[in-house]
């Protein structure tokens, strides 16, 4: 197996794009509508070559194997993780990881001193979906777990905090768990 290597997504790649877009439909297929097809995924990918944003691409042996996402928000003090996506087949051998901490020395190189994100909660994977988390919505974050796997666990492993969630973000029940990581070197 060939080290994986990442570096940036070129918006005139449209064979990486596409396997792009194929890798998101498949990772999120199961948890979240926001990408339920190639054409929503590939708008989402030719969003990241936006103004202020990043989108880093993994590769092994020239295949794409992952791709984060990278929005500027604060004045640049801090970016947003948007989207991260791993394909399926490569899960848990450490892409995830190494797209995060590429995107981490990115911002940083860049002046952020935070890097954020929030995982949503729309299928009922957390102990605070399906429930009303008002009116302390601290509370139930503090004592937050995880019978349905998760992506906050992976991000906590990761070096992120829980810093905050939204109720009802996604309708009633559906909340956004945000997480927050200082990236900044004192």
């Amino acid at each position: 197996m060939s080290p994986v290597e990442i570096a940036d997504l070129s918006p005139d790649d449209e064979e990486a794009i596409a396997q792009i877009a194929r890798i998101i439909v498949e990772a999120f297929r199961d948890h979240t509508p926001s990408w339920p097809d190639l054409p929503s995924a590939e708008a989402e990918v030719r969003e990241s070559f936006g103004e202020d944003r990043l989108s880093r691409v993994a590769r092994d042996g020239g295949v794409v194997v992952g791709w984060v996402g990278g929005i500027s928000e604060y004045d640049g003090h801090a970016w947003e993780l948007h989207p991260l996506a791993v394909d399926p087949a490569r899960q848990g051998e450490g892409i995830g990881r190494a797209l995060v901490a590429d995107l981490e020395q990115q911002v940083a190189a860049l002046g952020a001193t935070t890097l954020y994100l929030g995982t949503d909660d729309e299928d009922g994977r957390t102990s605070l979906s399906d429930t009303d988390i008002y009116p302390d919505p601290l509370a139930p974050l503090a004592a937050i777990s995880n019978p349905g796997r998760h992506p906050y666990e992976f991000y906590l492993s990761c070096g992120f905090s829980l810093v905050g969630v939204i109720p009802d973000a996604n309708g009633p029940g559906k909340p956004d768990i945000l997480m927050a990581k200082r990236i900044a070197k004192d």
